[in-house]
C-alpha cells in the first residue's frame, strides 16, 4: 500500500504505459471543472443583477408614490384658489347657474 501511495505522489501514474488513459480522464475532469466554475460565475452575476434590479424597482415604486401624493396635492381646489390668487383669478361666491334651452320641436 505504501508503495502504492508513493507511486501516485511521484506522479508514475502520468509516465506508465497506461498514461493515455489516466491524461484522457484528468482532461476531462479539467473540462468539467472549467465548465462548473464558469456556470457558477454566470449564476452569480444574475443574482446580482437581480437584486440590482429589485432594489431599483422599490426606488421607482417609492418614486411614483411620491409623485402621486404631490399631484393629488396639486390638484386640490384650495392649492389651486392660492395659486391663482397671484393672477386675480377667486373663487366664486355664487353656486353656478344652469341654463336650459328649450327649442320648439313643432318646426
Amino acid at each position: 500500500m505504501q508503495k502504492n501511495l508513493f507511486a501516485i505522489l511521484k506522479g508514475e501514474f502520468l509516465t506508465n504505459k497506461d498514461a493515455s488513459k489516466n491524461w484522457s480522464y484528468i482532461l476531462f475532469c479539467t473540462l468539467l471543472a472549467i465548465i462548473m466554475i464558469a456556470s457558477s460565475h454566470t449564476a452569480e452575476k444574475k443574482v446580482f443583477k437581480v437584486a440590482e434590479l429589485n432594489q431599483e424597482i422599490q426606488e421607482l415604486r417609492s418614486e411614483f408614490v411620491d409623485s402621486r401624493k404631490r399631484l393629488m396635492q396639486l390638484k386640490m381646489e384650495s392649492n389651486i384658489a392660492e395659486m391663482m390668487k397671484p393672477k386675480g383669478i377667486f373663487t366664486s361666491d355664487q353656486p353656478a347657474i344652469k341654463i336650459v334651452i328649450e327649442s320648439d320641436e313643432s318646426n
